[in-house]
């Protein structure tokens, strides 16, 4: 009718650009500066075991990022990521120790040379699948373990190896406080470097590979390269939180990478969601906080009439890890996808209220 103006209505999108914007709205551009900016006000806010707590979130969520580009973009499977998480740490303080290179230099370098790790150990995966793939990379865990343990240039062997903070000229990160900022930064880094990758033709191949990996070789991917390259990129950042949890504990130790550790690892991608980037930080942080929810929900009942009767006090290590358990078989079962698709959902909900259905 003339005289009229209509709106258009609905989402268009007329680009493959404009589909694959990190931030598409610019209300999400404002939630991310409002939430990187509650973040920065924490240090103020929390205590410092909090913030240790915090510290751990970002450091395990990145390395829980790396397994997720490997196991939920390209669909392979790894079983052994804790000993790649423990050469990045180890790496770090030997390159610090050996070559005196500066430890703000030596978190990327142990990237790197865990990366050329993950290419080595990550070669099967040209050939391997399935369970197959999986008894390999759990080979992979055990032969780190005991090069961990002989290797004692390289290590300290069973001893372990003393780390230096990080420091920036005179300004030393050896407060919870500052290494907080610091792993703030390298969590907003190699997050924003993994949403750009997904965008991204080789980001674009992996997803392919994992869909189907015949109709990927037809349109003339090479499956081995990408199989291979999701390993030397998975354990990229496995390295690299492994760095920034040795230079946080200040002290490294062979013991603390074993099998339950990368099998926490899994438990991670699992509870936060295959194929999100964001799932991986959810997934850390469900998993770094049940503990201390339950060790409160333990102590708020110690003295009851239950913990005489459970004796839960006596028994809550056990109860901590009968709740990681617990958890991702229950996520298995009623939310397969995780908290990244319980996340989505929610805000549908709200963006469409009240006509939500």
């Amino acid at each position: 009718m003339a005289g009229i103006a209509f709106t258009p209505a609905g989402d268009y999108r007329t680009s493959y650009r404009a589909d694959t914007t990190i931030f598409p709205t610019r209300n999400s551009r404002l939630a991310l500066w409002l939430g990187i900016a509650l973040l920065c006000a924490a240090p103020y806010v929390f205590d410092r075991y909090m913030l240790t707590l915090l510290v751990n979130v970002g450091i395990l969520g990145i390395a829980a990022l790396g397994l997720n580009i490997l196991v939920g973009f390209t669909g392979q499977i790894s079983i052994g990521h804790a000993a790649f998480f423990g050469f990045g740490a180890f790496a770090s303080a030997w390159l610090h120790e050996a070559f005196h290179i500066p430890v703000l230099l030596c978190i990327p370098l142990a990237g790197i040379l865990t990366a050329a790790i993950g290419l080595i150990f990550g070669a099967p995966a040209a050939r391997l699948k399935g369970l197959y793939l999986a008894i390999a990379t759990l080979a992979a865990q055990f032969i780190l373990e005991d090069f961990f343990a002989r290797a004692r240039w390289f290590t300290g062997g069973v001893a372990g190896r003393l780390t230096e903070p990080p420091a920036l000229g005179t300004f030393r990160f050896d407060s919870e406080e500052t290494y907080f900022y610091l792993v703030l930064v390298c969590v907003i880094v190699m997050f924003v470097a993994a949403s750009n990758l997904m965008r991204t033709r080789d980001g674009r191949a992996l997803v392919a590979v994992r869909d189907h990996y015949l109709s990927a070789e037809i349109m003339g991917i090479n499956l081995a390269y990408y199989r291979t390259l999701s390993f030397g990129i998975a354990s990229f950042y496995a390295g690299v939180g492994g760095a920034l949890y040795a230079h946080h504990l200040q002290f490294v130790s062979v013991e603390a990478f074993n099998i339950l550790f990368s099998i926490q690892f899994l438990g991670m991608v699992i509870i936060g969601g295959l194929g999100s980037i964001m799932g991986s930080l959810m997934g850390a942080a469900f998993m770094v906080f049940l503990p201390e929810v339950v060790q409160s929900g333990a102590d708020a009942i110690a003295g009851s009439a239950v913990d005489q009767m459970l004796k839960i006090g006596s028994n809550i290590s056990f109860l901590r890890e009968m709740a990681i358990g617990a958890a991702i078989i229950l996520f298995l079962i009623f939310e397969p996808d995780g908290l990244a698709r319980r996340w989505r959902l929610i805000k549908s909900y709200w963006k469409l209220y009240p006509y939500s259905h």
